[in-house]
This record gives structure tokens, sequence and C-alpha cells, in this order.
């Protein structure tokens, strides 16, 4: 495989041992990937949003949080050469983060990412490395997933938070980038909804999640600039609707609005497959599943492809979730019943086409 940073090239460049200090990363180090959705503090919003360095060398790493993070902490989900995410709680102020065994030689892949759909603020003021440390690119997938949805895709009530949702999980199983947009309680129409003030049809375009509305020092929402997404999105899968129907939503309505974004989204994305899901719906315990909006899903695929765009598909997900794959409190999928999704959602994707990559596109080395 080539990769982006030839390992002789970079020893006897001398690079590395010219490096005799405490090494300080600034927010604005353009080899710092940043992923998701963060605003120009730089702060995070939405979950699953965070940052990905490759480094050389590596053996500390310190992350100093401005006033912007959630208080008292943030969670955040780490991975160090693409093992298992775990959780470290973060707080304002210096935040040393632990890296396990590490390499004495070589780059090690650090993925950092908010994990909650609320108090998931990181406000990053700059990243310190051990001494001898040579922070260099981080090259992304080539295969990269926008996740769209509500509490069912967020990761509520998961104890790691959307890094055990099946959005996630799907992406980690195909070796992609993935951003997950979604929010519990939002709507896809543009209303109020348990505490939304908008639903995803405004929120998605806007950098922040609704929790904006809550947050004395950030009260306000700013367009997103979908440049700053890179990867560019290759696949889209979208699943809405629980919350328009708990508002009382009429079905004609829901359709509508649903056909009108997809359209605002092809201004964006006019190639990309899109996948839409119809609801799994509201498992009981006596083994029957409350249903919402009978046949729109179908509806909006149909009219979307009626119109001539051939590259949006319909994912029939009846029977993906049953009584034993949710929480009994609250009828969101729990922990093994999000793996159950991502599998059901992998093997429709791999039937249609789509295959994992072989590896991850920044390599770890052993030089």
């Amino acid at each position: 495989m080539v990769v982006s940073f030839p390992k002789i090239a970079l020893l006897a460049s001398g690079l590395v041992s010219a490096v005799i200090a405490s090494v300080t990363i600034a927010n604005t180090n353009p080899l710092i990937h940043f992923h998701g959705r963060w605003d120009s503090s730089p702060g995070t919003w939405w979950a699953g949003s965070g940052l990905k360095l490759n480094v050389l060398g590596l053996k500390s790493l310190t992350l100093n949080l401005g006033s912007h993070t959630s208080s008292p902490l943030a969670a955040v989900g780490v991975s160090v050469n693409y093992q298992p995410f775990f959780t470290v709680n973060v707080t304002q102020g210096s935040n040393v983060i632990p890296l396990g065994n590490l390499p004495k030689i070589g780059n090690t892949v650090v993925r950092l990412n908010v994990e909650g759909w609320q108090n998931n603020r990181i406000n990053l003021q700059n990243i310190v490395l051990n001494t001898g440390a040579l922070l260099i690119p981080y090259v992304p997938s080539k295969l990269a997933f926008t996740f769209i949805g509500d509490s069912l895709s967020a990761g509520q009530f998961l104890p790691l938070g959307v890094d055990q949702a099946w959005p996630f999980l799907t992406g980690e199983f195909f070796k992609a980038e993935h951003t997950v947009i979604a929010q519990p309680g939002a709507a896809l129409s543009d209303i109020v909804s348990y505490g939304n003030q908008h639903g995803l049809s405004y929120e998605f375009f806007r950098t922040e999640d609704d929790g904006y509305y809550y947050t004395t020092d950030h009260n306000y929402t700013t367009p997103w600039d979908f440049s700053r997404d890179h990867p560019q999105p290759t696949h889209l899968v979208i699943h809405i609707g629980a919350n328009d129907n708990a508002q009382a939503v009429p079905q004609a309505s829901f359709i509508q609005t649903y056909v009108a974004f997809i359209k605002r989204l092809r201004t964006l994305y006019p190639h990309q497959p899109i996948f839409v899901f119809t609801p799994w719906g509201w498992p009981n315990s006596d083994g029957s599943i409350g249903q919402y909006y009978p046949g729109a899903y179908q509806t909006v695929v149909s009219t979307i492809q009626a119109g001539g765009d051939k590259n949006i598909f319909l994912v029939d997900t009846t029977g993906w979730v049953t009584w034993a794959d949710v929480f009994p409190t609250n009828q969101h999928p729990n922990v093994p019943g999000h793996a159950k999704i991502a599998a059901n959602l992998e093997k429709v994707l791999t039937t249609w086409g789509l295959k994992p990559q072989r590896t991850w596109a920044t390599p770890v080395l052993d030089l």
C-alpha cells in the first residue's frame, strides 16, 4: 500500500530527532483531522464529532480544553491504533489521555470523539505531545457515511453513547469515516419536539445540534459549511420519523417534508446513494410491534425515483428489532440490539455491492 509518509524518508530527514522539546499542537494545525461538526471556537456539536491524529513516536497526549467544554464533564471515546473505543471523561483544563502500551518505534493513530447526544461539547485549545513526537498526516478512508436520525441513531441510553450505536458500528465494519447527525426527540419536520426547537429538515444544515438552545454561551445557530466535510460522504443513511408521529404530524405532511428534504440533500450530494430506512417500530413484551406511517417511506422513495433519481434505496427493517433487543423501560435498542441492527445493515449494504475496505487508509506501521 502506498502511504503519505514514506518511513525511510522521514527517518533520513532527521525530522524525528530534530524535535527536542514537548510538542504543542495548535488547534489550527492542518494535520489535526477534524470530523463531524465543530464551531469556530473550535468546539464540538452532535454525537460522534471529534478528531483523529497520526503521530510518530507518541508516548503521551494531553488535551487542553477551553471554557465551552461541557460542565461538569464530557464523555469522549478514544481508540488507539483501531482498537475498541473506551471512555475518558474530560473537563475544562488539562486532560491526559491514557494510551496503553504503544510501539517503541512507529506511528500511532488516535481517534477521539464525543459520545453523548448532550453534554457533548469539547472546546479544543491545543494538544500537547511528548518530547520527540511528530504529528504527520492522517489519511481518511475512501468510504464515508453520513447517518441522519433521532435517538434511535444517536445512541441514547447506551453506556458508551454513539460509539455503541448501529451507525457507528456500521462505519467501523466498513473501515469508513462516519458522521452521525442525529438528535434524540427531534422530528424531521421543523417543529418543536421534546425540547428540540427545530427538526432535522432545518438542523441538518446547521453547525449546531439542538443543544444550542440551552447553552448560554452559544444560544444561536450558524450555517454548516459542507466544504468542511473531509471527505465528503460517499453514502447516506436516514432513519427518522418516530418523533413526527409522536407530535401528530399528518402522514401526507411527513411525506411532503421528507421528499423536500431529500431534494435539498441532492443539491449537496448529487450522486451519492441514499438509503431510507422504514421504521422497525416499537416492540412490546407481548411480541407485537407498534408501527407508524405505514407505506410512507415507500411513497417517499418511489416519488423520488419517479422524478428520475435512481440512486435512492428503501431499506425494509421489518423484524430487525424485537422485545429482546430493546430496553423495556423506553423501547430503544439496547447494546445487543444496536449490534443486531448494524449486522442487518451491513448485510444489506454488502448484498447491494458495497464492500468493506481491506485495511484502514492510515496504516499503523512498525518503523
